[in-house]
């Protein structure tokens, strides 16, 4: 006891009136990092020793050819990818639909994603460690404040992936937005001039590129998918729901509904692009409708108080003048 006692005293001493738990804390922390490459460390499954066996039996020119390949910079997460993908396949997909969203096109992303968020949660949270160390150790403060200084690191570390692909989609999606009544325009006059719509995609992806990257990169997507012999329908449809928009969905239903009932593109696109001129028209005219809402709490911060001051201030002084007179 007499051991624990001095020990005690000791980090008391060093670390503050906290020290004890500090010194539990750090100790905990080097533990889980201990364990963390043996939890984290793939189990050889036995299906791939028999991969690994055929392999080995191939001739020797299919093995050259193996190690001339460039090895891919993300393999060294392979290892971890049940830690860092979701294990079930729907939650899988979803997560794979954003990053699509977001235009991170990568087999890899959703296990990128993953790490980012494990790497900054962690490096934040050593962060804040550090820091509460250090101002536990120039004064006296409370365990409410400790936690957020610890704690809040690491949560705004973890969450700030989910909000940089958030941004990016939103990004993504307006610019989309702003772009579509004008792909539609070129797409009909690409039609009407004798194009085939494939060849009209590939076209106005080529025209929209400097303008608006990511529709010009949706369609470019369409355009080669089309040529590697994918059915239309269902390339148009991945489309739509790649970007996630209800503009573009009703875009490829237009374009579906034609194909199907064998009706005149041309007049299909013609109509549509009509429709998504006037709704841009109505998005602009809503944003200038809301522009005197949003300015009425400036115009009140900086236009009533000084006026109130002109007004109100002159009477003041008079009347405190005439009582410090009195």
């Amino acid at each position: 006891m007499s051991l624990l006692s001095s020990l005690n005293q000791a980090l008391i001493d060093k670390l503050g009136p906290l020290g004890p738990l500090i010194a539990v804390g750090g100790f905990g922390l080097l533990l889980v990092l201990l364990v963390l490459p043996t939890m984290l460390k793939k189990q050889v499954d036995p299906l791939d020793k028999i991969k690994a066996q055929a392999a080995s039996a191939a001739p020797k020119a299919a093995s050259n050819q193996q190690t001339l390949r460039k090895a891919d910079k993300t393999d060294k997460l392979q290892k971890f990818a049940t830690f860092l993908e979701p294990q079930d396949a729907e939650e899988l997909s979803s997560s794979r639909l954003n990053m699509m969203r977001a235009g991170y096109r990568s087999k890899n992303s959703v296990r990128a994603f993953h790490f980012a968020q494990f790497a900054l949660g962690i490096g934040f949270l050593l962060i804040g460690v550090v820091y509460a160390l250090f101002i536990s150790t120039t004064g006296d403060i409370g365990t409410k404040t400790l936690v957020l200084s610890t704690i809040g690191p690491g949560a705004a570390g973890y969450y700030l992936p989910q909000y940089w692909i958030k941004r990016r989609t939103q990004e993504r999606q307006g610019q989309i937005t702003s772009g579509f009544p004008d792909a539609l325009d070129m797409l009909l006059v690409c039609v009407e001039a004798g194009q085939s719509l494939d060849q009209s995609i590939l076209r106005v992806s080529k025209e929209i590129r400097a303008g608006y990257p990511a529709l010009a990169e949706e369609f470019e997507i369409v355009g080669q998918e089309v040529k590697a012999g994918k059915e239309r329908v269902l390339v148009l449809k991945d489309m739509a729901e790649r970007v996630g928009l209800t503009d573009v969905s009703s875009f490829v239903t237009v374009l579906v509904q034609s194909a199907t009932f064998g009706t005149s593109i041309a007049d299909a696109l013609r109509v549509y692009a009509a429709e998504m001129r006037d709704k841009r028209v109505m998005r602009a005219e809503e944003k200038a409708n809301t522009l005197p809402t949003k300015l009425t709490l400036g115009t009140m911060m900086f236009t009533v108080p000084p006026l109130m001051i002109i007004l109100v201030g002159p009477s003041i002084y008079s009347v405190a003048t005439t009582l410090g007179k009195g």
